[in-house]
Parts: C-alpha cells; sequence; structure tokens
C-alpha cells in the first residue's frame, strides 16, 4: 500500500518514470509541429509578400493592372502612395498602391497555341 502511495506522489511532483528523457520526449512532437508549420504556411506566405513587394516598387505607368476591388485599369501616374488607373476611355481613379494586386496579363489578338 506504501508503495502506491510513493508512486503516486513521485508522478505528482512531476518525476516521470525514465528519468530525464520524460520533458524532451514532451517538447519534441511540438518542435517537428513547429517546423512543419514554418515549412508549409509561414515560408511560402514570406515569400509570397516580397515577390508582391517587389512588384509594386516595379510598376510603371502604362501597366495593365488589377485591384483588390477588382478594378482592371491601365497606369496613368504614380507616385510613391498612390497610383491613377484609367479604367475606361476619359475614366480615372484613385487606388492605394497597396490595393493592387496584379498585374493584368496584356491580351494580345493571336490565337492561342494547341498542344497536338
Amino acid at each position: 500500500m506504501n508503495n502506491w502511495i510513493l508512486l503516486a506522489v513521485g508522478q505528482a511532483d512531476g518525476a516521470a518514470p525514465g528519468g530525464p528523457g520524460g520533458m524532451l520526449g514532451g517538447i519534441l512532437p511540438m518542435l517537428i509541429i513547429f517546423a512543419v508549420f514554418y515549412f508549409l504556411i509561414i515560408r511560402p506566405q514570406a515569400k509570397r509578400q516580397k515577390e508582391h513587394r517587389g512588384m509594386l516598387e516595379q510598376l510603371k505607368k502604362g501597366d495593365r493592372v488589377v485591384t483588390n476591388g477588382g478594378l482592371i485599369g491601365t497606369v496613368w501616374s504614380l507616385d510613391d502612395k498612390e497610383l491613377t488607373l484609367e479604367i475606361a476611355e476619359k475614366v480615372k481613379v484613385k487606388v492605394l498602391r497597396s490595393q493592387v494586386a496584379a498585374l493584368y496579363p496584356a491580351t494580345s489578338g493571336a490565337a492561342p497555341e494547341s498542344k497536338e
């Protein structure tokens, strides 16, 4: 009976059977989960943000862009924080540079190539 009490008290104090390796066994799965989370989520997102920042810095007059709101237009003028888009003939709107989602692919008159 006394052995059961001592065993229960030892486990309540945080002593794991098997010695100090019990703490590493508890932390190791958390480290593995963090590493997987970093390589699958955090790192690719940081890469996309860096590419987007670079695209915003490279914008120039005449580029066709699409905004986060879905407007498609041609860059008419730009400064550090804003740019003016021409969305139709003689229709210009000002948008924040940070709201540009991507460059809009130029439409060409050529038919797409077939892969035969």
